[in-house]
């Protein structure tokens, strides 16, 4: 077996796939079965290389110093200017000084002005972007509650001054959500479920996570039936979802200005590629530090799955209580049953399959900062359950043949979803697996294959269209009166065409001419015949 010239956390030369283009890279592992190297670049993406790809980075600098460098041969020997006293008349340093400066004032004038202007631009508009989404999506989520509270949840009747700043504040509340975190927090630490690395880090290094989610949500489950059977009115949440949601802005507030602070004292190592811009605002907002740590909890793999996720679900069931109490049934309708049922096996599924997150974007890429603080504690909680909340106050009768439609519409929308998760995630642990020998690929430069048969050969992205159809089946639930209830859908269908957009870039960067056949190949990206 030949020796194996680079070591996890090397800087190296590696050759882009394709071409005969080098970039600095890092080594961060090498597989001796494949004799290939894992390297990451400076932009965050990660290829495999064979040996002959790569080049020490002293080699590859002499290699291209020397073949930049002219003969050194006594013919080519300089001359020496006369040192005569003719030569000897010396200008004045200070006259010189001024001479250089004057030029260099013009080139600067000449070049570095319209740069400079454009930096100023770009810089200008990257703030104005930041603070509007740091304003506008708090103030969406607020008037999209204050809308299904409505007994008439028109658009068009959405009042025209906004709540009292009292009415949004409670302190009992907030002292309710604190707790709710420490209890999920405590149930993430008990030393249950298997641990398990995530993927490696830019200096080769691996992070561990406790997988124990599921266990999670069935201890949350069990305390939250002990608390309704000994009285305790849930439907109080239903009455202060406003206070709730207020409560949950200021601790993702609060937690994304912890993060930000610091995230100074961070390594290098230990930031995000797409958060340390040098911009205040923008790197608050996407975060600096790409797995904050308090020892081994782990704060963005806690707030991802726990708190929101786990939240959901709590505060249908409080919605399913306060329909049942405001509108005096013995049971819960059809629609607030299934729009639970469907969402707590979506969430159930999530948790099971906890380990897969650590291979998602999410993870891997993007730092923690107010837009993942915002949206795993306040965004997911609160606009994911709009179905539900909706449901509390507006009663959708559906008949048996509505009834029977939308259940089998979930049904399908799950298995595609869990069907393209579960390929995905065995192709990418073992492309060898004789399970998927079925499967046909299309090789690439990096090593790795694409699939194109089965769900993945229909469509490029049939978890997508998994979720979409699953979210059709929710919204529908609540009727056709009015379009609120479609928010989700509406969102979840912009943030999978914008999640496609950036895959695409990303893989045709990464895969070159094999994502071009690729695409021949599979022609659509979500919807089959359309998109």
């Amino acid at each position: 077996m030949p020796a194996v010239r680079f070591q996890p956390g090397d800087t190296v030369m590696g050759r882009w796939p394709g071409s005969n283009l080098y970039y600095e890279v890092k080594v961060l592992r090498f597989d001796p079965k494949t004799q290939l190297y894992t390297v990451i670049y400076k932009d965050g993406t990660e290829l495999e290389l064979k040996d002959g790809d790569i080049k020490s980075l002293t080699g590859f600098k002499q290699g291209r110093s020397r073949s930049r460098s002219r003969s050194r041969s006594p013919a080519r020997t300089r001359r020496s200017r006369s040192r005569s006293p003719a030569r000897t008349v010396r200008r004045s340093s200070s006259r010189t000084t001024e001479v250089r400066k004057e030029k260099f004032k013009e080139v600067l004038e000449v070049r570095l002005t319209p740069v400079m202007y454009f930096k100023i631009f770009a810089h200008f508009c990257l703030i104005l972007g930041v603070l509007f989404w740091l304003l506008f999506l708090p103030v969406m989520v607020l008037a999209l509650l204050i809308l299904c509270a409505q007994e008439d949840a028109s658009l068009l009747n959405f009042p025209l001054t906004p709540p009292p700043l009292h009415s949004l504040w409670d302190c009992q509340v907030f002292g309710i959500v604190l707790l709710w975190l420490l209890f999920q927090a405590v149930l993430s630490l008990l030393p249950i479920g298997k641990v398990v690395e995530g993927m490696p880090l830019k200096n080769g290094k691996t992070l561990k996570y406790r997988i124990n989610g599921f266990y999670a949500l069935i201890f949350s489950a069990i305390s939250v039936g002990a608390a309704s059977y000994n009285e305790v009115d849930l439907s109080y949440i239903h009455g202060h979802f406003l206070q709730f949601y207020t409560s949950a802005l200021i601790i993702s507030i609060l937690l994304s200005v912890y993060l930000f602070i610091r995230s100074r004292w961070a390594a290098v190592d230990d930031l995000a590629p797409a958060g340390n811009s040098g911009y205040v605002f923008y790197d608050f907002f996407m975060g600096r530090e790409l797995n904050p740590r308090i020892k081994d909890f782990d704060i963005k793999f806690f707030c991802e799955m726990r708190p929101g996720l786990i939240g959901w679900v709590v505060i249908n069931f409080a919605m399913l209580l306060a329909e049942m109490k405001h509108k005096n049934l013995d049971t819960p309708s059809p629609a607030m049953l299934l729009v639970n049922g469907f969402q707590l096996l979506w969430v159930a599924d999530g948790l099971w399959h906890e380990e897969k997150l650590l291979t998602m974007m999410d993870i891997v890429h993007d730092g923690f900062g107010f837009m993942l603080a915002f949206g795993d504690l306040a965004w997911v909680p609160f606009t994911f359950t709009c179905q539900a909340y909706y449901l509390a106050s507006h009663p959708s009768d559906l008949s048996a043949f509505w009834i029977v439609a939308i259940m089998i519409m979930n049904v399908v929308g799950y298995y595609i979803f869990r069907k393209a998760n579960s390929q995905k995630f065995a192709f990418r642990r073992n492309p060898s697996d004789p399970a998927l020998s079925h499967l046909k690929t299309i090789p690439t430069a990096t090593g790795k294959s694409l699939i194109v048969s089965g769900l993945w050969g229909f469509v490029r992205h049939p978890n997508y269209l998994g979720d979409l159809i699953m979210a059709l089946a929710w919204s529908l639930s609540c009727g056709f009166n009015h379009v609120i209830p479609y928010f989700y859908l509406i969102y979840l269908i912009l943030l999978l065409v914008h999640r496609n957009a950036r895959d695409e870039h990303q893989c045709r960067k990464k895969y070159g001419l094999a994502w071009g056949e690729y695409c021949k190949t599979v022609r659509y990206r979500i919807f089959p015949g359309i998109y």
